[in-house]
């Protein structure tokens, strides 16, 4: 998952891209937005004042949903793509971008009319987007409007850095490459399989000797006439792959280096010819990458050794992947069409795509494609476990939908799953004329005397002064810029394309402000620039009001400030646990790589003719693990993939907070960023299997018919659970991979360990069981404990650590059926005595139905919510399961629509039927919006019946009963108690709930009547 723009919006969708210009998507998510979701995540409960996203009157960035010039990859008719890779590369002085430039800003010109408000400047370079001073009102509006991706005051958020082999400690004379290489041979007769989008075969990267049926190279490589490779490989297997032809691919261009490469093109071309599809225009129906997404991944993996790489002018000098001897083989699943709402990487490709890899033998597996957050039981993730079973590493891409908590992807145990971390500086420091030094991110290379300083505001050749705070083109006068440094706010437009105005008008250097907290980036400019944060800025600005005319600033090299950026960081956009799916027990991420702005090989034809550029996102931090996993391999060929994840996880270092810290966040670094050069020695190996595997799935409620496995007992080297009932228990099975006598240590904040004091292996192959009892003290209710098992002897090892206390393990949500009867309730406790049940309800369903053509909405009369309601629900049934419907809850002042205010809530998912629950919401006027979103095969209007349920409303129904109440309860012992009810009306519905003092959630009582 990467966030370079040059990828088209169909494969952004399926990879996960941040645009430049654009917040991640966890950010984003927090502003509701009026789409199908494209995955199909439940929206959680909110409660209370939380429940509400609430705008004010101010100025606001409007991001739409169509891609920027700097992101758009075809789709709208007689518009060329006009992409361009991150970080300054982008020419806006093309026909084409202002072709499309002008398309947008005529779409945000009828945006901005329908919602009302005139936009004080325009973006369509880096985001497509514009800037207004709203009211309230409209900011919900727009924040509403199916054409939005979000609204959100006016800040942006982007990381940019490079070089990974130094950070990780590769290289040097005590470096990984050359203790366990050299560089040259690591990972050689190990074959390493991408699932992406191709690779771009004329790349350096990818440069080998051709292949014909007479072995040429020490593991017997050879093609046959029809593109069939064969290699010998280092654990004794052997690979058989296919080169296929296809668009500008000859089966030639396979070659030692590049062993295999296929395409899965059947469901992209069964669109194409069904007329529902467009072919990009620098997409190819073969191996060929037509964004660069897949080259990237592909050359970070295991590219080779290529010395000289020089981007934009700036020389990078070595450059490789992480095993630089492995072989590549390439399959295609990803697809750019000229429609953001098509293409893609499809899910019947990717699967063929793993059971030809696992058929052909590759040792390793890069998969830096989304997936779901919710659950394990999908298609993709089973079929890995298939291909774990058959001995392959997998590396997946956490995804980019950090900063927020549970939005991690892949949450499987048989995979290791990436966090993205920063990983060098860039950076320049400004010198004012009173001696001031500020550091700031800066590529520029050159210093810069001593100049005049101006704000961009007091050289404005516009009326605009908001649009000249920004540098918007044409904004600022050259007879008032010239040979100046000019001071510009971040905001609205891309960075790049305020340099280029500051040229424009004669200024000679650029000093970018963030107006807010906000990421500092090192762009390619046109002329010397440094982005500062907005405590330097403020600083410089005042300087300007006091120095006035005579006020300068000068450029030097490097950070001459005693102020120190940490590194690494995990990446702002890094998707974070705890994981909703398995119910928080098994920790993920599994750990971290740099994936901010890491410098690989491109596609050149859609990356502004660049050989090699920079991309940021988890996508990019993944192909680290997958490479470092074939180095692992070459050197040991008989390593489980589980294995190679223990050896990775329990040696890696923790990274940095923003003050310094070491962190001891495990749900956004996984055990931390990995250390190449203590992996290969980590002294004890922790692995499951695919019994556990199964065994896991069978919990999850897919029958493999293998006994169900709890979460937390699948044998990793990590320890987690959602629901800490008093005491928790792990058992980690331990493999030694040396002799010597470890001491056992364990911390983790409110809990109080039980352990062995040693661990001790007499011999190589020893196992050992390693028990750990975790007993509450004074940890928070409800909130996660971290910490970490730590192992010291001849080798250094640690275990994150995250638990949950809770007073009680319930489930979320129980049925019953009948006007009388009852259901049992499993709760497990966290201490001896006695439990009190509390209830609420039952509350009757107050029904309504209706109909709601395709592309309209229907807004619902006004929903009194009393004081004291413990929980409303918004009930959506569609009579057309193929139809798409979408729901909104909004908070009003009053029963006048005018008065709406606030988001309460939402359920926008790609399926039918929608709900939105809000525990104990605030009383208040609130009305519900059914928007028709896609009609299904029974057309449109389309029918729907509509519950709105009020527990602790009252008069509660049923005469609900807890038996028995209090339940006596043994701390740790699941137990049980009977909910009744009677009385109840036939052919209705309702809802209660069942409450714990100190636990995670009430349960959710829903009883069904006929």
């Amino acid at each position: 998952m990467h966030t370079n723009p040059s990828s088209s919006a169909a494969i952004r969708r399926s990879i996960g891209l941040i645009s430049a210009g654009l917040l991640a998507a966890g950010v984003a998510a927090a502003v509701p937005a009026a789409s199908a979701a494209d995955d199909s995540t439940t929206p959680p409960t909110r409660s209370g004042a939380d429940a509400l996203t609430s705008y004010d009157a101010g100025r606001y960035v409007v991001v739409l949903r169509e891609p920027a010039a700097a992101s758009y990859a075809g789709g709208t008719q007689r518009l060329a793509p006009t992409r361009a890779p991150q970080g300054g590369q982008f020419r806006a002085d093309t026909d084409k971008v202002r072709a499309y430039s002008a398309h947008l800003e005529r779409a945000q010109r009828e945006l901005a009319s329908d919602a009302g408000v005139r936009p004080v400047s325009t973006n369509t370079i880096a985001s497509n987007s514009f800037v207004a001073d709203l009211s309230a009102k409209q900011a919900l509006e727009l924040a509403g409007d199916r054409r939005v991706l979000l609204v959100e005051k006016n800040q942006t958020r982007e990381l940019d850095t490079w070089n990974t082999g130094d950070s990780l400690g590769m290289t040097g004379k005590k470096g990984a490459w050359t203790k366990h290489g050299p560089r040259p041979k690591a990972g050689d007769g190990v074959v390493a399989g991408v699932i992406d989008s191709g690779y771009w075969p004329e790349s350096a990267s990818f440069s080998g000797k051709a292949l014909s049926e007479q072995p040429r190279t020490k593991w017997d490589i050879s093609m046959d006439a029809e593109g069939n490779t064969r290699m010998e490989k280092l654990d004794g297997g052997v690979f058989t792959g296919a080169c296929e032809a296809g668009d500008d691919f000859e089966v030639t261009l396979c070659n030692d280096k590049v062993v295999g490469a296929r395409f899965y093109s059947d469901s992209f071309e069964a669109q194409i010819a069904a007329g529902t599809a467009e072919m990009a225009e620098d997409e190819f129906l073969s191996p060929r990458d037509g964004g660069g997404h897949g080259s990237h991944t592909a050359s970070t993996t295991a590219g080779n050794i290529v010395k000289g790489v020089e981007v934009e002018g700036r020389e990078f000098g070595k450059l490789s992947g992480m095993a630089p001897a492995a072989r590549i083989a390439v399959y295609k699943v990803c697809w750019e069409d000229t429609d953001p709402d098509s293409g893609g990487c499809y899910t019947d490709a990717i699967l063929g795509a793993i059971d030809d890899a696992v058929a052909d033998g590759v040792d390793v597996l890069n998969f830096s494609i989304s997936g779901a957050t919710d659950t394990v039981v999908d298609s993709v993730e089973v079929a890995f476990e298939g291909a774990a079973e058959a001995g392959v590493f997998v590396a997946a891409s956490a995804g980019n939908s950090g900063p927020d908590a549970s939005t991690v992807a892949h949450n499987s145990p048989w995979l290791t799953t990436v966090a993205s971390t920063t990983h060098v500086n860039f950076e320049n420091t400004v010198k004012l004329g009173d001696g001031t030094k500020l550091v700031g991110a800066s590529i520029a290379g050159e210093r810069l005397a001593s100049t005049p300083l101006v704000d961009s505001v007091s050289v404005a050749g516009t009326d605009d002064l908001a649009d000249a705070a920004l540098c918007g083109a044409g904004t600022l006068d050259p007879a008032l810029a010239a040979g100046k440094v000019v001071v510009c706010d971040r905001g609205a437009y891309a960075r790049v394309d305020k340099s280029a105005e500051v040229a424009r008008a004669g200024g000679v250097a650029m000093i970018l402000v963030n107006p807010t907290p906000n990421s500092l980036d090192a762009d390619f400019h046109v002329i010397p620039t440094v982005h500062v944060d907005e405590t330097a800025g403020a600083a410089i600005y005042e300087y300007i009001d006091e120095a006035g005319e005579s006020a300068t600033a000068a450029f030097l090299l490097g950070n001459k400030t005693d102020t120190v950026t940490p590194l690494p960081q995990v990446s702002g956009f890094s998707s974070r646990g705890p994981a909703v799916a398995n119910e928080s027990d098994i920790l993920k991420p599994d750990i971290a790589a740099p994936g901010s702005s890491v410098l690989a090989a491109v596609s050149p034809p859609t990356n502004s003719d660049r050989d090699y550029d920079l991309y940021s996102g988890t996508s990019m931090a993944a192909p680290h693990i997958a490479g470092l996993g074939a180095f692992l391999m070459g050197t040991y060929p008989a390593w489980s993939p589980q294995d190679v994840q223990s050896a990775m996880m329990t040696t890696a270092n923790r990274t940095r907070t923003a003050e310094g810290n070491a962190s001891n966040d495990a749900h956004a670094q996984g055990a931390g960023i990995v250390n190449p050069k203590k992996f290969f020695d980590p002294g004890w190996l922790i692995g499951s299997g695919a019994r556990e595997w199964r065994g896991f799935l069978t919990g999850q409620g897919l029958d493999t018919g293998v006994p169900a496995l709890a979460a937390t007992e699948v044998n990793l080297p990590s320890m987690a659970q959602g629901q800490v009932a008093g005491t928790a228990s792990f058992t980690r099975t331990m493999v030694a991979t040396r002799t010597g006598t470890w001491k056992v240590k364990v911390k983790v904040p409110g809990f109080k360990a039980t352990h062995p004091a040693t661990v001790t292996a007499k011999r190589k192959g020893d196992i050992e069981d390693l028990t750990i009892d975790f007993t509450r003290t004074d940890a928070p209710l409800g909130e996660f404990a971290q910490g970490v098992v730590k192992l010291s002897g001849p080798t250094k090892m640690r275990l994150p650590v995250a638990l949950r206390p809770v007073s009680v393990k319930a489930p979320l949500s129980v049925e019953g059926t009948g006007t009388d009867g009852s259901t049992t309730v499993e709760i497990t406790p966290s201490s001896s005595g006695e439990l009190a049940i509390g209830t609420a309800g039952l509350a009757q369903g107050i029904s309504a139905d209706g109909s709601v053509a395709e592309g309209r909405s229907v807004l619902s009369d006004c929903v009194e919510i009393p004081e004291g309601v413990d929980l409303a629900r918004f009930d959506l049934d569609v009579a057309d399961d193929s139809s798409d419907l979408d729901l909104f809850v909004y908070a009003a002042d009053s029963c006048d629509p005018a008065t709406i205010y606030a988001y309460a809530g939402q359920s926008a998912t790609g399926s039918a039927d929608e709900r939105v629950d809000v525990l104990a919401p605030e009383a208040g006027a609130y009305f519900f919006e059914i928007d028709g979103y896609a009609a299904g095969s029974e057309g449109s209007p389309m029918a729907y019946d509509f519950d709105t349920f009020l527990v602790g409303a009252g008069p509660d129904l049923g005469d609900l009963t807890v038996d028995p109440n209090p339940v006596p309860t043994q701390a740790q012992q699941p137990t049980t108690f009977d909910v009744s009810w009677t009385g109840l009306e036939a052919d209705a519905e309702y809802l209660g709930l069942l409450t714990y003092e100190g636990a995670l959630a009430p349960t959710v009582l829903s009883v069904v009547t006929e």
